[in-house]
């Protein structure tokens, strides 16, 4: 029999990533007595220093408030607890399915904490049914409980996707609708109670596949607009047609609103989670497949533009250089995750070894790891960067880049990918 714990009336939030700490913060402006808990020791003591440890504008007051005030303190691991939220990485594996180690761990983890009537949350974005697996290991490991309403031993579980856009996070945590669904309807109505504390959006009630598919559907949506705009980009280079000037001209119309295409599509959302729809569904997801194949394609033929400068300029008796504009997988944040930029440029340095990167990224200090040791690769200002290169390769339209728009529209030789200077 496990112990019974001692109840803290808290909520521990579990993972302190770009959704994770922003939600333990805003629960913690409510007074709430908010734990937050992640395996990153350095990330735990920045926070409890009240740094934020990565970019989100205004972010900085609110995580300094709460953890002056004392509502929110970090720490490695979690205590018991009135509420859990799971806000770990789900990434893809083999075959493109999730990869749910993340998320099982963190299960494991808070499971002997538990004792009976608390609220387990995931908000880590899930395929349909990980949210009953979650359930269902929790049982497997305390037999003790169910997941049955109204019962000394029940726990509640439910899925609470985020919906928030990094950058944007500030408005959008406490101003987005949020979808809830639970393992039962008493679940639901026990997240929605919490999360109104802070979120003045409606929430929304639903079961927990229905609330995992709506997050899924949300981004699938997302990535098959932008492909329809990046093989928009590939049939007008194609047909040498101004693609910019095209969606322009097409976006007057009514009833037409074409995204901007780009380099590929980075992020942990929208660039992973329609693969969670085709490996659940592989039989009835082929629009949503083909979606994401244009978009994994699109580096592959922005490498092959840069190949085309490279080979022109070895021609024309010049030693070619490259500054490489922009790492991030969208403008003014620092998060490089599943980012096309970085898969452009690890492609290329590890191709021209004898070339040299001259990288631009303002948001970040210093290059990232798989950088960080690569002699052909450097961390410099714009104007440096542009001085020392041959071939400016514009990847993502930074407000810096926005501001100095002329400048770059004065080099020799430009790849724009996201349409920053182009004439339309």
């Amino acid at each position: 029999m496990v112990p019974v714990p001692t109840r803290r009336n808290q909520v521990s939030v579990i993972g302190l990533g770009y959704i994770g700490l922003p939600t333990a913060a805003f629960l913690a402006s409510t007074g709430l007595k908010v734990l937050g808990c992640d395996i990153n020791k350095e990330r735990v003591d920045t926070i409890n220093s009240g740094i934020v440890p990565f970019v989100e504008p205004g972010f900085e007051k609110l995580l300094a408030d709460v953890v002056h005030d004392g509502t929110l303190t970090a720490a490695t691991e979690p205590t018991p607890s009135d509420a859990f939220i799971i806000a770990v990485p789900t990434p893809f594996k083999g075959g493109n399915k999730v990869d749910d180690k993340y998320v099982m761990a963190a299960t494991e983890t808070i499971a002997p904490l538990l004792r009976g009537n608390e609220l387990v949350i995931l908000e880590s974005t899930s395929p349909p049914g990980l949210t009953e697996l979650i359930g269902k290991r929790i049982i497997e490991l305390r037999p003790d409980l169910t997941l049955e309403p109204n019962a000394a031993s029940s726990i509640y579980l439910a899925h609470a996707p985020e919906r928030v856009l990094p950058g944007k996070i500030m408005e959008e945590m406490t101003a987005n609708a949020r979808i809830v669904g639970g393992l039962n309807k008493e679940a639901s109505k026990r997240v929605q109670a919490l999360y109104s504390r802070f979120c003045d959006g409606e929430i929304l009630l639903t079961d927990a596949r229905t609330a995992e598919m709506a997050k899924l559907t949300e981004n699938a949506f997302r990535d098959v607009n932008i492909a329809f705009a990046n093989e928009l980009s590939l049939i007008c280079d194609d047909l040498d047609i101004n693609v910019w000037e095209l969606i322009e001209l097409a976006n007057h119309h009514p009833r037409v609103n074409i995204l901007q295409p780009g380099p590929g599509v980075g992020g942990h959302c929208i660039a992973v989670d329609p693969w969670f729809i085709v490996s659940s569904s592989p039989d009835y997801s082929n629009l949503i497949k083909t979606a994401r194949e244009v978009n994994d394609s699109k580096p592959e033929y922005v490498i092959k533009q840069v190949t085309e400068a490279i080979a022109k300029q070895k021609a024309d008796g010049t030693t070619p250089s490259i500054a490489v504009l922009g790492l991030t997988f969208k403008p003014n944040i620092d998060d490089l995750r599943e980012s096309p930029a970085v898969e452009i440029l690890s492609h290329l340095a590890s191709e021209y070894s004898e070339i040299k990167f001259n990288v631009v990224e303002p948001n970040i200090s210093e290059l990232p790891t798989e950088f960080a040791y690569s002699p052909n690769i450097s961390l410099h200002k714009l104007n440096e960067a542009l001085a020392l290169s041959t071939i400016s390769l514009l990847l993502v339209d930074h407000k810096e880049f926005k501001f100095n728009r002329d400048l770059l529209r004065t080099q020799p030789l430009l790849i724009d990918t996201r349409g920053l200077t182009a004439d339309n």
